[in-house]
């Protein structure tokens, strides 16, 4: 379980100082697939960035699986079980994709081993194994082989940055397909994506909805998201994917 007690945050020096999440309170129990929401500004992905320990909050807490890891940096949470895919995946040149799922699996693994986590994720494994993870992948190539390194980590709690910026429609009808079938697969572990996509919200547990760097409001899917169709909370990432 994850646990985020009066969690504050603020950005910028004097004057210019500007408070993104304020006094935040939140707990997702194991099992599930979580997305947050809310319209631009409003503290998401400061929110992820807290989470991961990209971002060390101003007062508060935050207890992953009962122990305390406000202090705690992003090496360390990765060891607990935290992963955080980005916005914009990076590129390592020189790096090979095979490099790369040994290196998020933390041990060998065949080459049966790693087509299968590219072959989940919707890529014809044979093709990727030995590529390069450079400018010569799309945007929607590298987010997928991004989410096979996820799964290739077994983490306990996935956290994913908005991940249909950036990529195309096909690409995104994709990442539906993949988060999908994440969701009917998780267990113990946790899911958590920041977005404001449709398609997403309607596959997610529960949501969270995000306003001015607090909870405006938090549920289940079904009871939340009629109340956001048509938001711009909803909708505003939609020129991207046209």
């Amino acid at each position: 379980m994850l646990e985020l007690k009066n969690l504050s945050f603020s950005a910028g020096e004097g004057t210019e100082k500007k408070e993104i999440i304020r006094d935040l309170s939140l707990s997702i129990d194991n099992g599930k697939f979580v997305v947050i929401t809310g319209p631009n500004g409003s503290g998401k992905s400061t929110l992820a960035r807290l989470i991961m320990g990209i971002e060390k909050p101003d007062s508060g807490s935050i207890i992953f699986d009962g122990k305390d890891i406000t202090d705690l940096g992003i090496t360390e949470r990765a060891r607990l079980g935290i992963s955080f895919a980005f916005q914009q995946p990076v590129r390592f040149k020189g790096i090979r994709v095979i490099d790369l799922l040994k290196l998020a699996a933390g041990k060998e693994l065949t080459i049966n081993e790693a087509c299968n986590y590219l072959s989940e994720v919707g890529l014809c494994a044979r093709d990727y194994i030995e590529r390069e993870i450079n400018a010569s992948l799309s945007g929607g190539e590298l987010k997928r082989i991004e989410i096979a390194t996820l799964l290739a980590r077994q983490t306990r709690l996935s956290l994913f940055d908005e991940p249909e910026a950036g990529i195309d429609l096909w690409s995104f009808q994709n990442l539906i397909r993949i988060f999908e079938s994440m969701r009917s697969q998780i267990k113990d572990s946790s899911i958590v994506i920041i977005s404001h996509q449709e398609r997403i919200l309607e596959i997610a547990d529960e949501i969270v909805l995000l306003t001015d760097g607090q909870i405006q409001k938090q549920g289940a899917a079904a009871d939340i998201l009629p109340g956001l169709i048509g938001t711009t909370a909803a909708v505003a990432a939609c020129d991207r994917l046209k």
